[in-house]
């Protein structure tokens, strides 16, 4: 009988483990986002703006997978905090874009050493971080296509 409920099993769901440790590595990036003045959410929206500027916002939010009633509120509190700036396209008004500020824009040269410090304190050997990045790679886009 006790077969039947071993699906429920805290210790038997893939999504616990990715669940926790994605809280556990979120919660090791706060104390260096305090000091830039973001949030982990903010800090992602930076950096893709750090690579790609401008964006639109319809873009952000497909490379973050992010909806809109998510990313907009983040977007706001990044422009009142002078990081971004949004403005409509010319050529269609419907079409929002994110550039980064020069304000944001430097930000870039603080954070530069983040993705290290994370790096290190996660302790996994580089092969294994290649092969659970390959596989979160992975489940991300066969969730994309379901």
């Amino acid at each position: 009988m006790a077969k039947k409920y071993d699906a429920l099993k805290l210790e038997n769901q893939l999504c616990f483990p990715l669940y926790a440790a994605s809280r556990e590595v979120t919660k090791l990036y706060h104390p260096m986002l305090t000091d830039l003045n973001l949030t982990y959410t903010q800090y992602l929206v930076m950096m893709v703006l750090w690579e790609t500027d401008p964006i639109t916002e319809k873009e952000m939010g497909k490379r973050l997978h992010l909806d809109s009633g998510t990313l907009t509120p983040v977007l706001k509190s990044l422009e009142a905090k002078g990081f971004i700036s949004r403005s409509r396209s010319k050529e269609d008004e419907r079409v929002v874009i994110v550039d980064l500020t020069d304000t944001g824009r430097s930000l870039k040269d603080k954070a530069v050493g983040i993705p290290a410090k994370i790096g290190g304190s996660v302790k996994l050997e580089e092969d294994e971080a290649k092969t659970l990045y390959d596989l979160l790679y992975k489940l991300l886009g066969n969730l994309e296509n379901e």
